[in-house]
């Protein structure tokens, strides 16, 4: 078997269960990632703090602090790699809570291989785009004074929204699923105010001009 001279770069992966790990590690490869894995959070912080990969998936349910406890430890939204969860059916309440602390999107299980590699490979594209415009949102600078202040990310999926891209060109953009992006807009209306798209557009504009 003749070696990868190239690889797409190390994907760390965060599961207790070795039938998993074993599953993503092959789909990974063969997508052309080097793939390193760890059974709880602990082994994983030691090295993501010194070592940033393409990409971490990070399951909920892991032993010792949760997944949950670990993405904010990596303080999520901040951390230079996009940060996937890894969630069974019943726990989407969770990744949204997850995706709330920073985490890019999340994967349910079960899951395809092949989907995984093709939205993982259009999450660290995106991701890599939006560091190299160095992309600080212009709505980054928009202040609105007495709500609750918005995250980066939730800044980002405003910006999409204002230029008028629909939740799947918005998702595209930001390598994040449509339906992740639809939570974000909630939860950008519940936090501005907002009653409808139209007045969601309406606040933008008038902090806009005020700034």
């Amino acid at each position: 078997m003749t070696e990868q001279t190239t690889s797409r770069g190390e994907i760390f992966v965060v599961d207790d269960d070795p039938a998993v790990r074993d599953t993503l590690s092959m789909v990974l490869s063969a997508g052309g990632y080097e793939v390193i894995c760890f059974a709880d959070g602990a082994a994983l912080l030691a090295v993501a703090r010194s070592r940033t990969p393409a990409c971490i998936l990070l399951d909920v349910h892991i032993p010792g602090k949760s997944g949950l406890d670990i993405l904010k430890e990596l303080h999520g939204e901040d951390y230079p790699a996009p940060i996937f969860m890894i969630s069974g059916q019943g726990d989407i309440a969770m990744a949204v809570n997850a995706i709330k602390n920073g985490a890019l999107d999340f994967i349910e299980k079960p899951f395809r291989g092949t989907e995984i590699v093709a939205r993982l490979n259009e999450a660290i594209g995106a991701f890599a785009r939006r560091q190299k415009e160095n992309a600080t949102p212009k709505i980054g600078s928009l202040h609105f004074p007495g709500r609750e202040p918005l995250t980066r990310r939730e800044r980002e999926v405003l910006e999409q929204f204002t230029a008028g891209a629909s939740n799947k060109e918005a998702g595209r953009t930001l390598g994040i699923s449509p339906r992740t992006i639809e939570d974000h807009r909630a939860n950008i209306m519940k936090k501005l105010g907002a009653r409808n798209a139209a007045d969601l557009i309406r606040i933008v504009m008038t902090a806009s001009r005020a700034s």
